[in-house]
């Protein structure tokens, strides 16, 4: 069997999962290109293909549908936007996924962001590299009252690792009630929570929009805003509006709404931006690529 690597990332630090797929007997078609795959490459790399250890890659119907021999995609990640579940379930080709590996790596990055954004490190590091001995008052987590919109394994993570700073945690989803939280946290509307949060951490699934032109304006000046999860969350031209206005105090974002990002977030003193890593630690890659490959090894009926 011939198994297709989509992530150009793929075993970088840790030759184990190619190893796992070695010791299966299956030929590796690796990524050519050494970036994200387009739609033409995708379907290139797939031709020949059984298996797929998929990345962010387009795989969408009219993909799927050229890869004749492809019988089971094994995505590297938790998010599921770029598969189109349905035409895979229509030709046969299973399909599965990562969720509990990334939750903690995101989690940390959430926190060193927070932290980042509210005690103001690149703008003071900025400033003293820059020969100014500027000592401004900054924000701590004791006491602050942090919105986390959603709270599947990422967000529990998140609430988890706040507890220990005494922050107050409050948390929207539909999911979720008071009785499935821990002392300390609050479950909240998305309107009570925004009227009274200092951070807001976006940790939902889905493309719909939830901060929009009307949730910016019930939130009080200054608030950080934290994008973990996905750039269609957050209307772009409504924080750029907030932006402006003063209303947001810092933003940090490590998913946009077209990658690679080079738009208008990047003229903002107050936004931190990262080029999608929250997973790229070396145990976080290591437990989603050896859990993608057990995944696709299964489902093509093959053993490591």
């Amino acid at each position: 069997m011939k198994v297709a690597i989509g992530p150009s990332s793929f075993a970088a630090k840790d030759r184990t999962p190619l190893d796992m797929l070695t010791r299966a007997g299956v030929e590796i078609l690796p990524n050519p290109y050494g970036r994200r795959l387009d739609q033409d490459e995708t379907i290139a790399l797939l031709r020949e293909a059984d298996g797929l250890i998929a990345g962010l890659e387009p795989l969408n119907r009219t993909v799927l549908a050229s890869a004749k021999n492809l019988k089971a995609l094994a995505r590297v990640g938790i998010g599921m936007t770029n598969v189109d579940r349905e035409a895979a379930a229509d030709l046969g080709i299973k399909v599965s996924f990562t969720p509990d590996a990334p939750a903690a790596a995101v989690a940390e990055m959430t926190i060193c962001c927070m932290l980042a954004l509210c005690r103001r490190l690149v703008a003071v590091n900025n400033a003293t590299r820059a020969g100014r001995w500027t000592k401004d008052v900054s924000q701590g987590l004791s006491g602050l009252p942090v919105l986390l919109v959603g709270y599947g394994r990422t967000g529990r993570e998140v609430g988890r690792l706040l507890r220990a700073f005494g922050t107050k945690v409050m948390v929207c989803d539909p999911f979720v009630t008071q009785a499935d939280l821990t002392d300390g946290e609050t479950a909240v509307s998305l309107e009570d929570g925004l009227a009274v949060a200092r951070v807001v951490s976006l940790h939902a699934s889905g493309e719909d929009v939830i901060l929009d032109d009307a949730a910016f304006a019930r939130m009080p000046e200054g608030v950080i805003l934290l994008n973990a999860s996905r750039g269609a969350l957050v209307d772009e031209k409504a924080l750029l509006t907030a932006l402006d206005a003063g209303r947001i105090g810092g933003v940090w974002f490590d998913a946009f709404w077209r990658e690679p990002y080079d738009g208008e977030l990047c003229h903002y003193e107050q936004t931190l931006l990262t080029p999608h890593v929250c997973t790229y630690t070396v145990q976080c890659r290591k437990d989603m690529e050896t859990t993608a490959v057990s995944n696709l090894l299964r489902d093509l009926g093959l053993t490591a």
